[in-house]
């Protein structure tokens, strides 16, 4: 992945995004911001190198390069094997899965949540899905270091193998019959959290065994994503707490 743009760069260090190195036109200008991310760049052991201004014009993907570049580590992303193995012999487990969530924000948030609540991971869609980006890295405050990011190819199928392991999945919905206070939200779950504007898919919601949503006592809509998948995360984090 290539990060483009002064602040684009230093946010990615800030969110500690890790870099393979980070590459600089020259002649630019030294400012605050570039000092900044040597700084940064310098504390983490992230390489500079030097290069024209033509070389960095083609290795810019936007055109937006203002003289600095950084080149992004692969991020590796796990499998839904590694999830189902991780959580094989445990009784009370949750797997957070997201049917095609594509703000960046919103998916390192919801990372964040499932590395507080203690989840396996979270599963998401290789395709019309968030991806790991600087945004994502400084949602998750650092939680994308320590929760496993599966992702696969069709999301239906593999909440199916989840039913098959033992889990018993949970889609959230606002218009579900059930509230997550009276829903059976204990044990082995995986919560399917619906995308930003269109909710479930007709196919996962399928795939569902019930579906919860959270009540609500004000005028507005919902939640958004994030919010709610921490909402119902901490309800299944009770019910293992309080023995329920």
């Amino acid at each position: 992945m290539i990060i483009e743009g002064r602040n684009a760069v230093l946010e990615a260090l800030r969110a500690g995004m890790p870099l393979k190195r980070i590459i600089l036109a020259d002649g630019t200008k030294p400012d605050r911001t570039l000092e900044e991310i040597e700084r940064r760049a310098s504390q983490v052991g992230v390489d500079f190198a030097r290069t024209s201004k033509r070389t960095l014009d083609d290795l810019s993907e936007r055109g937006a390069h203002q003289g600095v570049l950084a080149e992004a580590k692969p991020y590796r992303y796990a499998t839904l094997d590694e999830l189902l193995k991780s959580s094989a012999d445990k009784e009370s487990a949750l797997i957070i899965a997201l049917d095609h969530v594509t703000d960046p924000g919103n998916l390192g948030a919801i990372v964040r949540t499932a590395e507080v609540v203690g989840a396996e991971g979270v599963l998401v869609a290789n395709r019309r899905a968030a991806a790991v980006t600087p945004a994502a890295y400084k949602a998750s405050a650092g939680a994308l270091a320590h929760v496993a990011l599966a992702q696969e190819a069709n999301l239906a199928n593999s909440l199916q193998r989840c039913k098959d392991a033992g889990f018993w999945i949970a889609g959230a919905s606002e218009h579900a019959e059930h509230t997550v206070w009276d829903a059976p939200l204990s044990g082995r779950i995986v919560l399917v959290m619906g995308s930003e504007g269109e909710g479930l898919a007709r196919l996962t919601k399928e795939r569902c065994d019930f579906l919860v949503r959270l009540p609500q006592a004000g005028n507005i809509g919902s939640l958004n994503v994030a919010q709610a998948t921490t909402a119902v995360a901490y309800e299944w984090l009770r019910r293992g707490a309080s023995g329920v």
